[in-house]
């Protein structure tokens, strides 16, 4: 990769509901999909900054016990992506920013594929980090 071409890297979300479904966010932005929380890791910035950081502005509340359990590379956009575990508290009540439109807790089989390879290797992640390319 040459000194001006263009790579991002972002920090995300994975938590899980009592039924280990996925918490997704519809953007507001863009193609208007489904994603988890989180973003860009700005710079000077740390993964888990950017993550808390994210998480706050996109949720109106803080994740809880980040556990890095994945990094992704994305060829169609160019990206590495930070997954981490984390918790919300059964007391928060999300508030969504302007950047999306709705929350949802999706079944796997909802997923991507790429989502879906993401959210088990959060939900069998034994200590060691994966690491796949899509």
């Amino acid at each position: 990769m040459g000194i001006h071409d263009t790579f991002r890297f972002g920090s995300h979300a994975m938590v899980f509901n009592a039924e280990n479904k996925v918490l997704l966010l519809k953007r507001t932005y863009g193609n208007k999909g489904w994603s988890l929380p989180g973003g860009a890791v700005d710079p000077g910035e740390t993964i888990h900054q950017a993550l808390f950081r994210e998480c706050r502005e996109e949720l109106g509340i803080n994740v809880i016990d980040p556990v890095l359990t994945g990094l992704y590379y994305h060829r169609s956009i160019n990206t590495h992506a930070a997954i981490f575990r984390c918790v919300i508290s059964d007391d928060d009540e999300i508030v969504l920013s302007s950047e999306h439109s709705a929350l949802r807790w999706a079944d796997l089989t909802e997923l991507s594929e790429s989502q879906r390879v993401r959210a088990e290797d959060a939900m069998r992640f034994k200590g060691q980090v994966y690491s796949r390319a899509f």
